[in-house]
């Protein structure tokens, strides 16, 4: 064997990217590791959590995570366009669509997934476009700069990203959703009747319960969608967003263990039923489930560079944190843990503002002593003590409607000061309070540099108030120690 351990990575999105900056990180800039990185695309990583800003005029080099040069100082070998189409298990090597054949010792497959596109007759049409790529991106403003009025199937959250994306285009948009409320999988049906209001309210139709049946020539306008009911719709664009797959083709043609809905199945170390083979992200299954989020694609890359780098091996993915913060065309939505109160003897406590446009949830175990989850929409200004409190298990010394009522005599905000030294602080990258306190302490005493240190809120960017109140209490308590001194 070469005196390098090869490692290929398949697939350079956000977590195949993740997970080279981990290698790179955590093995002294690959003393004992030969990094190969193959990506389909046409580029290097971007960031696809971000993909909308491309309309309120971000480049594509402001969406880099990294470049050709940044790969070279790490010793990362890499090939773009370069679109695996073989595996080769017992001689170990995978070959691309151009023939080009790369040897490994451990293989990681981060293939992500693909847009979901129902077979709908007429759905194949030029302008009936999908919301994933830089590359979709360029063709959604082509034919914007044609149209009118823009469609979006699907109401989840990438479903009302890409309709952003149209209503900054200057479209007349229109959100189309099956189910009966928009962003079911995050927020109940009261947060979701609201927020299909706030989103109507400012300009884009939500049709809610509504299945497309076929696409034809329109009268008015370049489509006519027909839908179930006898309902139609005309438009010049349409965007197909209503959910995702596992891009798991590899794992399928070449005999790796696949979930009976998808997904390459995966352990607690994320190898494959190939013990040499990895796979992270969208398209991994691990215990029957797809993480659809970017954050628990992060913590499966860690745990795979140091079970590959052999820095940690027992590291071990135990699952993820779904929760989530955003703002959905100016619409604050957040989403905590249990937000649909599943658990059994889950109880939920209620707040809602009809004049403001505000809904909040709690949802408590039957005890009422932990905080499982919460639904926040038009108002997420008590996200980060209550995600606190959940990601915490912290416990509840107060009604748990005081967390969510404005008018409450008493409110049980955390701050820094509350939390212990290992309270997750950035759900995203796994950062405790420690870890920020001793980077403060050693000199990296403001937002921007503990983000370069630890990578406490870059990625979703919902901590950044709090990494900012961690540093900003250290401070004040080295401060005060210094002041007290003796001389």
């Amino acid at each position: 064997m070469p005196s390098k351990q090869r490692v290929v990575v398949v697939g350079n999105g956000m977590v195949g990217h993740h997970l080279v900056q981990q290698l790179v990180t955590q093995n002294k800039l690959t003393d004992h590791l030969d990094i190969t990185v193959l990506s389909a695309e046409d580029r290097l990583a971007y960031d696809r959590v971000q993909l909308s800003s491309f309309f309120s005029g971000k480049t594509e080099t402001d969406l880099a995570l990294t470049n050709e040069q940044t790969y070279a100082d790490w010793g990362v070998t890499f090939a773009v366009n370069a679109k695996v189409t073989h595996i080769n298990k017992s001689a170990k090597s995978v070959t691309t669509a151009q023939g080009e054949q790369f040897f490994y010792d451990k293989l990681v497959l981060a293939t992500g997934s693909f847009p979901f596109v129902p077979p709908i007759p007429g759905s194949d049409g030029k302008h009936c476009l999908v919301y994933r790529t830089i590359n979709d991106l360029h063709a959604i403003k082509k034919s914007a700069a044609d149209s009118k009025v823009g469609v979006v199937i699907g109401g989840g959250l990438l479903g009302l990203e890409a309709a952003n994306a149209l209503k900054k285009l200057g479209l007349d948009t229109h959100v189309i959703e099956f189910a009966p409320q928009l962003m079911g999988v995050q927020v109940d049906s009261a947060g979701g009747r609201l927020l299909k209001q706030k989103i109507n309210e400012l300009g884009v139709h939500v049709h809610t319960s509504m299945a497309t049946e076929n696409i034809i020539n329109g009268d008015n306008a370049r489509y006519k969608m027909c839908f179930k009911g006898g309902e139609t719709l005309e438009t010049d664009m349409i965007l197909f967003s209503p959910g995702i797959r596992p891009f798991d083709n590899l794992a399928r043609e070449f005999n790796l263990e696949v979930g009976p809905r998808g997904g390459i199945v995966i352990n607690d170390q994320c190898q494959t039923s190939t013990p040499d083979i990895y796979a992270i992200g969208e398209c991994a299954l691990w215990n029957n489930f797809i993480f659809g989020l970017v954050a628990p694609g992060y913590s499966m890359a860690k745990v795979a560079a140091e079970h590959i780098g052999q820095t940690h091996s027992d590291a071990q993915f135990k699952g993820a944190d779904m929760s989530t913060k955003l703002k959905l065309m100016g619409v604050e939505v957040g989403s905590i843990g249990d937000a649909h109160a599943k658990t059994p003897g889950a109880k939920s406590f209620f707040f809602e503002d009809q004049l403001t446009g505000v809904y909040k949830k709690v949802v408590t175990n039957a005890q009422s002593t932990k905080l499982i989850g919460a639904v926040l929409v038009g108002d997420t200004s008590d996200y980060d003590n209550l995600l606190l409190y959940h990601l915490n298990s912290i416990e509840l010394t107060v009604a748990p409607e005081s967390l969510i009522m404005p008018l409450a005599a008493e409110v049980a905000t955390l701050s820094a000061a509350d939390l212990p030294d290992d309270a997750i602080i950035c759900a995203c990258h796994k950062v405790d309070k420690q870890s920020i306190t001793h980077g403060v302490l050693a000199g990296h005493n403001d937002l921007a540099k503990i983000q370069h240190l630890t990578k406490a809120s870059t990625g979703c960017g919902g901590c950044e108030k709090l990494v900012q109140s961690v540093i900003d209490h250290t401070l004040a308590q080295s401060l005060e120690l210094s002041t007290h001194t003796p001389v």
